[in-house]
């Protein structure tokens, strides 16, 4: 098992998920097989609880995992499927520690960060690092840990004690440490700043840890000078200082690595042939042109309320770019705050209300992703009730169809203040009510979480077509809340077909309506699936059908 261990310097936010997904890249096309972990150093158990504004979106894996976002980007970039325990937290360390000295494990010892907490986390990583994560029952030959933070934070501390102590475990022949940081450029004549990085890296070497790769943080290609000195200060082979400017592209990432030699470097530290065919990279080049290439647009209206916060809908972002290739298209997303389509913003602030009313009518297409809580439903109801009259391309997901069922017993059924009762708790007509088995006590991880088989109830339907006709779908699920099952006889009648339902014939998964050009709702989330080379069927739909192009 070769490990590749990603940390960061300087500050967050500087790409560390996409520097550790492109190097799983460059080692896929190597023909290794790949997985990877994230080490997050907070004290939560997982993101499922995390706000969106503090954390980005919350991931959902097959195992009904909640996430860091970056197990999306590594999914999506290496084309597998990861579970929850490949996701490292404090929490989850610490609970197992305690877990396993309340079992008496320890034999009456004091149980210790060192050497305690410090084993677990190797243990941890050991293990699943061979777990199988690419539809086979093989081994991985390869694993990419990225830890999350910055070095020097006193959250990361235990973990980076663990990545020290785990190189003399695996052998040092098997480990290579890339360190990610900043060289900002400063002052009129824009000098490139070398200090950060250098103040990072012997703060990585004082730790135990001495990087064999640097991976720089700019806006523009690093000059030579600026290389040599990194090289000089940081104790690592010019060659190995590697400039990650900014790219057109996020898929450009990998072959701007393989350019300045990653593959190379990589193949010498952990002693691993590079073999001529390399096609996998030449795919991926092709890929990364063809988006840079993509010029007639195509205009999604995404009516949300976090709309100032792109990483909350990281993967639907994602889902429709993927689809957005597949038609030729350059995708703008025309983000709307589902507030600013409401009556009372109309008297409060006209300007923008008239704006976002502008930017939903001119879009060749309109989605409403997924959410929680009442701020912004009148506004998004109102998105899909334009979109179900005037003919739009709408895609509703998990909230979105829930918002799209509310809003056709209102207006096409005359159901007098339908509604949820995640909403209004006492509702004297619930469309949507709070699912039975889930608990009104504990939040974390009491969803219906994870990948549930959806069987088709109608043979031909264009969801379906998008799917290739395939009896039923695997997707991942993240909800509380469901179609009330007593409405959906009245519902269907009027031509709102829930299409796709569980293995019960219950709970309603899927909706499309008749003499619609695409007006479909998920319950489950499809963006999580999407891949660059095979978009998430309801995605490719939505984006068909604002093209155009028939289903």
């Amino acid at each position: 098992m070769k490990y590749v261990v990603v940390t960061g310097g300087v500050l967050s936010g500087l790409g560390k998920g996409v520097t550790a997904s492109s190097i799983g890249v460059l080692l896929k096309s190597a023909g290794l097989s790949v997985t990877a972990i994230k080490i997050d150093p907070y004290v939560n158990s997982d993101a499922g609880t995390m706000s969106p504004f503090e954390h980005g979106e919350v991931f959902v894996l097959d195992d009904g995992g909640e996430a860091d976002l970056d197990l999306g980007n590594y999914e999506r970039f290496l084309d597998i499927a990861l579970s929850k325990d490949n996701n490292i937290t404090t929490g989850k360390v610490y609970s197992s520690v305690i877990e396993r000295e309340r079992r008496g494990d320890y034999l009456g010892k004091t149980v210790q960060v060192v050497p305690h907490i410090t084993d677990e986390i190797q243990d941890w990583i050991e293990r699943v690092s061979h777990l199988p994560s690419d539809n086979t029952d093989s081994v991985p030959d390869a694993c990419v840990i990225e830890l999350g933070g910055t070095v020097g934070d006193i959250e990361s501390a235990p973990f980076i004690e663990s990545l020290r102590q785990f190189q003399f475990r695996v052998g040092k022949e098997n480990i290579c440490f890339v360190h990610v940081s900043l060289v900002p450029v400063m002052g009129p004549v824009g000098e490139q700043k070398t200090k950060p990085t250098q103040h990072t890296v012997k703060e990585l070497r004082g730790l135990g840890i001495i990087p064999d790769i640097l991976v720089c943080r700019s806006e523009v290609p690093l000059v030579e000078d600026t290389r040599e000195k990194l090289s000089a200060f940081c104790h690592v082979s010019p060659k190995a200082v590697v400039s990650a400017h900014d790219v057109s592209n996020i898929y450009q990432v990998p072959i701007m690595m393989e350019k300045q030699g990653v593959s190379e470097i990589l193949s010498n530290k952990l002693d691993f042939k590079l073999p001529e065919d390399r096609s996998l990279l030449v795919n991926w080049k092709i890929m990364a042109d063809h988006v840079d290439s993509l010029e007639e647009e195509v205009h999604i209206a995404m009516v949300g309320k976090y709309t100032g916060l792109s990483d909350s809908y990281l993967s639907v972002i994602k889902a429709l770019q993927h689809s957005s290739y597949n038609v030729g298209r350059k995708l703008i997303i025309d983000w709307i705050e589902s507030v600013n389509l409401e009556d009372e913003i109309k008297k409060s602030d006209s300007k923008i209300y008239n704006h976002s009313w502008k930017l939903l009518k001119e879009a060749d297409g309109i989605l409403v992703p997924g959410g929680f809580g009442s701020r912004g439903i009148e506004g998004k109801i109102l998105a899909a009730k334009y979109a179900r009259e005037n003919k739009v391309p709408y895609l509703g997901v998990c909230l979105g169809l829930q918002i799209a069922t509310i809003e056709f017993c209102r207006n096409v059924l005359g159901i007098k203040n339908a509604n949820s009762t995640e909403f209004v708790e006492d509702s004297e007509n619930p469309v949507i009510i709070f699912m039975p088995e889930i608990s009104k006590t504990h939040m974390g991880g009491t969803m219906r979480l994870g990948t549930k088989p959806t069987p088709f109830l109608v043979e031909d339907c264009k969801i379906r077509r998008l799917y290739g006709n395939k009896p039923y779908v695997d997707e991942r699920h993240r909800h509380r809340y469901e179609v009330n099952p007593k409405l959906i006889d009245r519902i269907e009648s009027a031509g709102l077909i829930f299409v796709g339902k569980d293995e019960t014939g219950q709970r309603c998964e899927i909706m499309e309506l008749n003499d619609h050009p695409y007006y479909v709702g998920t319950q489950y989330h499809p963006e999580f699936k999407s891949r660059p080379n095979r978009p998430s069927p309801p995605f490719l739909g939505l984006l068909k059908a604002a093209c155009g192009i028939e289903i």
